[in-house]
């Protein structure tokens, strides 16, 4: 059996370590995952409430079209129903997107640094991919639009950046997609964009009415806490998200994620106590790593990559012993580590074991 030839090279996909695999490894009797950007004070009690509700249900087939979860959704954007499709995480999105436009004719820019999954699925579909370095850690756009080529179909922004937590201002984007060729759909995954306090930050549904190249990503696994649950979503022009629907499995979306889903929609309480730890938490490690003497860049969703002047593998393997799980191993940043916001406990301990590893290691002077 010959599997196609253009994914022979790929790399599978590595979440952040299980908890439980470093506890039985390493004989820890405590462990803190810091790792995967998850929210640290959990989901919705609505969206609990009203997964219990729906746990009898399990039998039956999910609404294939998420009808109600997109009615609650559209209304709360301020969009048609039409211009809405669900996936299986943002993530499954980006896969449809390169489904639906990407053959092997084609070009596809992104940035040299940025979540790994824009790639991995375009190269899947063999198209040939134009990676643009980052400028200090965020979105050289300038360069971007300079890459865009006749052939170039996709153009992504991750905003904030992952791995950076760097954002695009808002003058910056307009102009971009104002130079942006109309036959170009340029792809903004706004999977942090709930975290985003910084005045300068555009939520990119509201460009959709000027600009219907545009496709907006979103997700429920970071503010709203359901990463089990594997739920996301696009906005966009009704015609582009049509276009993407015809590549999209059926029921791709679960009964009790899409319950959930609706019920966190309706839970501003829980969002904006989310935000507010969340801000509390960036404001403690920014300090942390200026008191450290530490360069950073500022986080903007819910975590924060740091240079720890070492190799990061070297540092990942020392926190782990101590119990905290970080992220590290990015190409163009090898020194640099991603820790996600935890609660304040874990925010601490984890700041407490940083500073004795480089203490060790004769970083910190």
């Amino acid at each position: 059996m010959q599997p196609k030839v253009n994914i022979m090279h790929l790399p599978v996909y590595q979440p952040g370590k299980p908890i439980e695999d470093v506890k039985r490894e390493l004989g820890l009797d405590e462990v803190i995952k810091l790792a995967s950007n998850e929210n640290p004070i959990g989901y919705s009690p609505k969206a609990r409430e009203a997964m219990l509700d729906e746990i009898d249900q399990l039998n039956i087939y999910p609404d294939g079209a998420s009808v109600e979860l997109t009615a609650v959704l559209a209304k709360r954007l301020g969009v048609q129903e039409n211009q809405i499709i669900f996936g299986t995480g943002s993530s499954d999105i980006i896969l449809m997107i390169c489904r639906a436009y990407l053959t092997a004719e084609d070009e596809t820019v992104m940035a040299n640094e940025t979540f790994s999954q824009y790639k991995h699925n375009c190269e899947i579909e063999n198209a040939k991919i134009v990676e643009v370095p980052l400028k200090d850690g965020r979105h050289d756009l300038d360069a971007m639009l300079a890459a865009v080529t006749d052939r170039t179909k996709v153009v992504w922004i991750c905003n904030p950046n992952n791995p950076t937590g760097t954002v695009v201002e808002h003058e910056q984007l307009v102009q971009f997609l104002e130079k942006m060729p109309k036959h170009v759909l340029v792809v903004l995954d706004e999977a942090y964009c709930e975290y985003v306090t910084a005045d300068n930050f555009t939520d990119g549904v509201s460009l959709l009415p000027r600009f219907s190249n545009v496709v907006i990503l979103r997700t429920f696994s970071k503010v709203y806490g359901l990463a089990a649950n594997r739920i996301g979503y696009g906005i966009g022009e009704a015609s582009v998200i049509r276009t993407i629907n015809q590549v999209r499995e059926p029921f791709n979306t679960g009964r009790l994620a899409q319950v959930a889903a609706k019920a966190s929609l309706l839970d501003d309480e829980f969002l904006a106590r989310s935000v507010a730890a969340n801000s509390a938490g960036l404001d403690y490690l920014h300090s942390a790593f200026d008191r450290l003497g530490l360069q950073y860049f500022k986080g903007h969703g819910n975590f924060i990559l740091v240079d720890v002047r070492t190799p990061s593998k070297q540092i990942f393997d020392l926190l782990l012993r101590k119990g905290i799980i970080i992220r590290a191993g990015w190409k163009h940043y090898p020194t640099w580590i991603r820790v996600s916001v935890g609660t304040e406990q874990e925010n601490i301990k984890f700041v407490r074991a940083l500073e004795e590893v480089l203490t060790e290691l004769a970083v910190l002077h």
